[in-house]
């Protein structure tokens, strides 16, 4: 790719880039999205769910860019165990490279925007341009001015924002308005230069010293990360935790991705603002850790997890924004959207109702609990869970891929597998309770949701097999050996699978691979039951396949499209990176053998 005059030259936003060449930057409280060109193009501040100061990527205003003047060759990587990235580009003259972070950890009230360019190789020669429009573009830069330190400052919404390392910069002006700053950076080789954006809805406060908060970025990285070197893959996998910890805030809510509007090719009641905490997913990344360890993740999910069902009990949401308030409504804001997305913000699901999300938090319970992390408030919030499961387990629910309401079969044995999973651990009056529930929801389900021959289906009036229906034995609902649970792997591998490659359910008569792109989360599950079945050569393979299905930063969205070979949907999807993770530890285990139907 080449830019000969700059990315900004014309006074345009940067051009959107297919998903797999976006890398993330992220510390815990919000996230930023950065592509090839040195351009980020999407970062909503102060919080995950704030306007975007940074659109572009949908096609609002506003974007940070430092990129390489005249033409390059563009390549990146992250430092091992952070979310440090360096875009690094192959110039006509030499190597130059932007290390780029999110200050780590982060302030829920002030962002910090590191990035530091180094002429690596011969003189560099950049052109640097920032433009924050608040709110998803709508907001313009205004007050700006340069201190007496040389930094820029101004606003941008309700945004109080300071660029430092930036003195040489000049304002870009259209139609009589400011629109940003932009300056032409020349290195010699060997030199490193600062910038330094500061965030917040409060004025910024002292003077920013970018040395010591790269140092403090860097040592805040390798205390939260542990190494995870017991498992078939202890690289990815502790970049697939990295992704789940910089999705994680102080809050211990972790959001479902950074993004949204990106476009999936699955539009059956899908929704598109994944910028709230999903309890199913956060409890996916509880298990997924603690499959691992008792590494602090754990804590997070069970904190965020417990708080919720005591405040709202058999109430409780499938989302919720990081600090625990309600999802707003979904709406739309007039923008271009990614080609071929959309522009939607707020979410649906907060009408929606999950039964499945009840069993979800015992499972994680009972996996914190044989850490020794659950305490007495995770004890009385799975008492919680386990009566809301109990006096609400013959409502018809969304489920866990949020479609219409109806008895499914997953998410009855999902609690089945949560009561059972924490029965064991329980006093004995509440044990005897959740198991017996157990019992009667596993009866119950058989008796109206087994197909004529002998799988599982997905609903008393969906015959359909589905990839959810995988994950009961995994959990423990049912036993790995039955005959329903073999039919059911089999039925599905047979009509919802391609060259290792999975898909969630058939959405009509086309074939799955026309409807949706491959659901990277139902390829893991794949690999877990190939496992647990004994077949750990067909476990290796799916693992591998869905593994690299992702991009040169390593990350993985929702759906891959199989024949183009490209992400689809918000990036990066936590619940990918979680299953990932628990495959890569879990397949590590000697498989154990069940008897074959």
């Amino acid at each position: 790719m080449s830019q000969p005059h700059g990315p900004q030259a014309d006074g345009h936003e940067p051009p959107p880039h297919v998903l797999r060449e976006y890398a993330l930057l992220a510390d815990g409280e919000r996230g930023a999205l950065v592509g090839p060109r040195g351009d980020i193009v999407w970062m909503c501040a102060p919080r995950w769910d704030s306007g975007a100061l940074f659109s572009s990527l949908i096609g609002g205003n506003g974007h940070y860019t430092v990129s390489p003047r005249g033409r390059f060759v563009w390549g990146g990587y992250y430092e091992e165990g952070t979310l440090i990235w360096r875009n690094r580009w192959v110039t006509e003259s030499g190597i130059v490279e932007c290390r780029e972070a999110l200050a780590f950890p982060g302030d829920p009230r002030r962002a910090v925007l590191l990035r530091r360019i180094i002429a690596v190789q011969g003189p560099a020669a950049l052109t640097v341009c920032l433009e924050p429009h608040a709110d998803y573009g709508s907001a313009s830069p205004r007050d700006v001015r340069r201190d007496e330190d040389g930094a820029w400052c101004g606003r941008s919404g309700a945004l109080r924002w300071r660029w430092s390392g930036a003195a040489a910069a000049r304002p870009r002006r259209r139609a009589g308005g400011v629109t940003g700053l932009t300056m032409e950076l020349h290195l010699v080789p060997g030199a490193s230069h600062d910038l330094v954006v500061e965030l917040g809805e409060d004025p910024p406060a002292g003077t920013p010293d970018a040395s010591r908060a790269w140092r403090a970025t860097e040592d805040a990285w390798r205390r939260e990360v542990p190494a995870l070197e017991n498992n078939i893959a202890p690289g990815d996998s502790r970049h697939s935790y990295t992704v789940l910890r910089g999705l994680t805030g102080s809050t211990g809510g972790m959001v479902g991705a950074v993004t949204t509007s990106l476009p999936e090719r699955a539009e059956a009641g899908r929704n598109y603002d994944y910028r709230y905490v999903w309890l199913r997913d956060q409890c996916y990344a509880g298990q997924a850790v603690a499959a691992a360890g008792p590494h602090p993740l754990l804590d997070d999910a069970v904190r965020f997890v417990s708080a919720r069902l005591h405040e709202d009990g058999p109430r409780t949401a499938p989302a919720y924004t990081v600090t625990g308030g309600p999802v707003p409504d979904q709406r739309t804001l007039d923008l271009r959207g990614y080609p071929g997305g959309h522009d939607r913000i707020g979410n649906w699901v907060n009408r929606q109702f999950q039964l499945d999300v009840f069993g979800e938090a015992l499972l994680l319970f009972a996996a914190a609990h044989r850490h020794g992390r659950l305490d007495a408030e995770g004890w009385r919030a799975a008492g919680i869970a386990a009566d809301a499961i109990a006096r609400r387990r013959h409502e018809p629910d969304a489920g866990i891929w949020e479609l219409d309401d109806r008895a499914w079969a997953h998410s009855r044995l999902a609690c089945a597998a949560g009561l059972r999973s924490l029965a064991r651990a329980a006093p004995a009056t509440s044990a005897r309770a959740w198991a017996g529930l157990a019992d009667s929801l596993v009866a119950e389900t058989a008796a109206t949701c087994t197909h004529p021959s002998g799988r599982w289906q997905r609903s008393p009036a969906d015959p359909g097999v589905d990839a959810a229906l995988l994950l009961p034995p995994l959990r423990g609902a049912v036993p790995a050996d039955a005959p329903r649970t073999l039919r059911t792997l089999h039925a599905y591998t047979r009509e919802l699978t391609d060259d290792h490659y999975a898909y969630r359910f058939r959405h009509d008569e086309r074939p799955p691979g026309e409807a949706e792109g491959a659901f990277l989360l139902c390829g893991y599950v794949m690999a877990l039951a190939e496992h647990q079945q004994g077949r750990q050569d067909e476990a290796l393979r799916w693992f591998e396949r869905n593994r690299a299905a992702c991009g040169p930063p390593g990350l993985y969205a929702e759906e891959y499209d199989i024949q183009q070979r490209q992400l689809r949907g918000n990036l990066p999807q936590a619940f990918v990176h979680a299953l990932m993770l628990e495959t890569a530890t879990r397949l590590s285990d000697a498989p154990v053998a069940v008897p074959g139907p």
